[in-house]
């Protein structure tokens, strides 16, 4: 009788302690806690946006939750950044603008570095990043 309560018990509590385990776990990768995930799928026609064919040029286009910035790194390879601020949730003033190779918050005036997506200075959000394709004239930005 007494082990059978004894295993009864320790049963209870592994299942406890797995279900605390369980409930405990994130799946969240992205380290933009602030912004939710949004689905990105979007081709881009070089011929329609001319301003990227120069490296280091960018250009903010649709798509993302406030817009992608595209930017031209060496004339062949591209870096596609979430244009709101990593660190705030989106609002009207959290979509970024490019300044030389830095994307800045209007809201904060956090900086980024519009190279790798790495704060410059307080936030430790970096920017978020979507994929690049290029083939041909044509370039397909996705989420990851």
């Amino acid at each position: 009788m007494y082990l059978a309560t004894n295993y009864s018990t320790m049963k209870k509590s592994i299942l406890f302690i797995l279900f605390l385990s369980f409930i405990s776990c994130s799946d969240d990768n992205d380290p933009s806690t602030f912004l939710p995930y949004v689905p990105v799928n979007e081709t881009i026609h070089l011929n329609l946006h001319g301003n990227l064919y120069i490296a280091g040029n960018s250009e903010t286009v649709q798509g993302g939750i406030s817009g992608i910035i595209v930017y031209n790194f060496n004339g062949n390879d591209f870096l596609a950044w979430e244009a709101a601020c990593p660190h705030i949730t989106p609002s009207q003033c959290s979509k970024m603008n490019v300044e030389g190779v830095l994307m800045v918050c209007p809201c904060d005036s956090s900086r980024f570095s519009i190279l790798d997506g790495s704060p410059q200075d307080g936030t430790p959000y970096p920017a978020r990043q979507y994929r690049v394709v290029k083939n041909g004239d044509v370039l397909y930005i996705t989420s990851y």
